[in-house]
């Protein structure tokens, strides 16, 4: 018994604190961000963005971070965890630097793929670290509280972004990320331990290129074809060699000795049903909260600061119960507490359906809860899964893993839902556009935002394309809502059919964790 009191790390829980502020700042980022799309796609405030340059803003973080996770996890593990942690950090606060002074989309979208690059050597060691210096029977409640703070990200963000949008100028929505990293890279410092993987494996170089073009080509033909239509041969190049160049990457991943991702994982029940579960949600989740930033500010007429606000209760929702996550899945088993957070994460897209230009704004408030309360009852029993499936000594396989298809999800979510968006509303504002001169029609087509950039320019006539502009948009929404709904239900049945229950997950485990898992895992 005092052996396995003595198999966490003295200063366990400080260390869990800088890890946390190290957590935040990269999802406090987005959250920020989110608020301030219209204020970036407006030419005089902003930098005059498209829709397609806003996605862009977003996915070029996230592929690129995603695409990074692999190698970089493996990296921390061979050469020091913490030397990645600082590193990382030193890179976004320099990324969140040039951004604020971006002076175009492509700039902007250029120092956002800067800032994945730091947060990709930021994510994967802050789960490795908790494995590391948590005894296995804390790191539920551990992994809790990390999960928490990605709810601390969402409620301030959002707030603090509509603040900064009131007072100052778009930029500074990014330079809120330096302090928040010097104090991280201080803190780390002083109290983060170094650890390494004793046999770490050899750089899959092949690998992380294969993985990023083929990432980036199938996003930027869905993207491209939400913006220009699906007609030209150049969207279907995109997603088509997309598609073969990721099939292409794991049939290599397959055959090499040290793979940046190992496929034969995926056999497991035990790591690959939460993999897909959290990739399910997120790919519906990202994509809703992408347009309904537009829907508060535009459809809505709020504020940046009222839209935060707006935002708060999924982000209390996610405070409040993702740390009690932990002790439901003790009790009910990690199977039932996913099922309900899937089914109350569902319910709350599809509620998206039902939200019009003239609906209570409880309603939108009630949504933002349940979404919030289902979402906090998923991450943590299907992170703890996937992170105890492995031994310590492969952490940050695990945590790249979770963290690169939570992102590629994402970003996925952003640009196929995005693109749904897109189309629809083109196909439903064209009747109101065609009586509108060229400059005007072609403004108002692109999306809702150029639309009220062009109904000021139209005098009295504006009136009439504003109130088209945001029909157009809300039955594009109610698409977007249903699909994201549908992939969500998705995780319900994956959950029900593949993730172990209580006394399942007793007999998936070894009694002693093995040096090398991968054989032992195929196998069990």
């Amino acid at each position: 018994m005092q052996l396995a009191q003595n198999t966490g790390h003295p200063r366990r829980w400080a260390i869990l604190g800088v890890l946390v502020v190290s957590l935040l700042v990269v999802v406090l980022d987005n959250t920020v961000l989110n608020v301030a799309l219209r204020t970036l796609a407006d030419p005089v405030h902003g930098l005059g963005a498209s829709q397609g340059d806003l996605e862009w803003s977003i996915n070029s973080y996230t592929l690129v971070f995603a695409g990074l996770l692999f190698t970089f996890g493996v990296l921390g593990d061979r050469y020091g965890r913490k030397l990645f942690l600082q590193a990382g950090l030193a890179i976004f606060g320099l990324a969140s630097l040039l951004s604020a002074y971006a002076h175009s989309p492509g700039q902007l979208i250029g120092t956002r793929a800067l800032m994945g690059l730091g947060a990709a050597a930021v994510m994967p060691v802050t789960l490795s670290i908790i494995s590391n210096v948590f005894d296995p029977r804390e790191r539920g409640r551990a992994i809790g509280i990390w999960a928490g703070a990605v709810g601390l990200g969402v409620a301030i963000g959002p707030v603090l972004g509509g603040l900064l949008l009131e007072h100052y100028w778009w930029g500074s929505v990014f330079l809120i990320n330096v302090p928040i990293v010097v104090i991280g890279m201080i803190a780390a410092a002083i109290l983060i331990p170094d650890s390494r993987d004793p046999k770490p494996g050899r750089i899959d170089v092949v690998g992380v290129l294969l993985s990023v073009i083929g990432l980036v080509a199938l996003s930027y033909g869905i993207i491209d074809g939400g913006d220009h239509g699906f007609g030209r041969p150049v969207v279907w190049v995109g997603i088509v060699g997309g598609l073969a160049v990721l099939a292409g990457f794991v049939l290599y991943e397959r055959r090499i000795e040290f793979p940046s991702l190992d496929v034969r994982l995926f056999r497991v029940p035990r790591f690959a049903a939460p993999v897909a579960v959290i990739g399910l949600v997120f790919f519906a989740a990202m994509g809703v909260m992408f347009f309904s930033a537009f829907y508060l500010q535009l459809v809505r007429g709020y504020s940046p600061l009222e839209t935060g606000l707006l935002m708060l209760p999924f982000a209390v929702a996610q405070l409040v119960f993702a740390p009690r996550s932990a002790a439901m899945v003790r009790r009910y088993g990690g199977k039932a507490v996913a099922t309900v957070g899937l089914v109350l994460t569902a319910a709350a897209l599809a509620m998206f359906a039902f939200a019009g230009t003239d609906s209570p704004i409880w309603f939108i408030e009630v949504i933002f809860f349940i979404q919030g309360v289902g979402m906090a009852n998923i991450m943590p029993p299907a992170t703890e899964s996937i992170m105890s499936s492995l031994p310590r000594e492969k952490a940050g396989v695990g945590s790249a893993v979770s963290n690169t298809v939570r992102q590629v999800a994402g970003a996925l979510g952003v640009a196929v839902l995005g693109s749904v968006l897109s189309g629809v509303y083109r196909d439903q504002i064209a009747p109101a556009a065609q009586a509108l001169p060229d400059p005007a029609r072609e403004a108002v087509s692109e999306s809702i935002s150029a639309a009220y950039g062009a109904a000021e320019r139209l005098g009295p006539a504006g009136a009439s394309v504003i109130g088209a502009a945001n029909d157009a948009f809300v039955n594009a929404m109610h698409w977007a809502a249903g699909i994201s709904a549908v992939i969500a239900a998705l995780g319900i049945v994956v959950v029900m059919r593949w993730l172990p229950g209580r006394s399942a997950e007793e007999q998936v485990l070894p009694p002693e964790p093995v040096v090398d898992p991968d054989p032992e895992l195929v196998a069990a």
